[in-house]
């Protein structure tokens, strides 16, 4: 049951912290766009794409997942598809460790991102939640 409180909250629109993860992901799908080559370099060769495919998709699922936190209704799902991409760039930001001379950041950014993707991670599940 949700409480009257959390109808409050979502009746003013969806609490900060959804708003500021949806803003994250909205961030950087745009810029999968307005960058590509950036995060074209981050696809490991193995991958069965061309990574410009790949990383323009990756930016579509971004978008759309920042626009689905944004309503209660879609939460959940946009929670499943934030996750699932999280699961899948999770071995690009391995290459980008691995191979970080090749990258515009200092090798310790590079690896400094693979143990924040678990936290993006949990904080996408508690987001992704239909009540607080």
């Amino acid at each position: 049951m949700t409480s009257p409180r959390a109808v409050r909250q979502e009746a003013t629109g969806p609490p900060w912290p959804v708003l500021a993860l949806s803003a994250l992901f909205a961030f950087t799908g745009v810029m999968h766009f307005v960058k590509p080559a950036l995060f074209d370099a981050l696809v490991p060769g193995w991958v069965p794409l061309p990574a410009r495919t790949a990383g323009l998709l990756a930016g579509a699922a971004e978008l759309a997942g920042a626009a689905g936190l944004l309503p209660p209704a879609t939460r959940p799902a946009a929670r499943v598809g934030l996750l699932a991409l999280l699961v899948a760039v999770f071995p690009g930001n391995l290459h980008m460790a691995l191979n970080a001379a090749q990258f515009p950041v200092p090798a310790w950014v590079a690896w400094a991102r693979l143990p924040l993707q678990p936290l993006l991670m949990w904080v996408v599940w508690r987001a992704g939640r239909t009540r607080p």
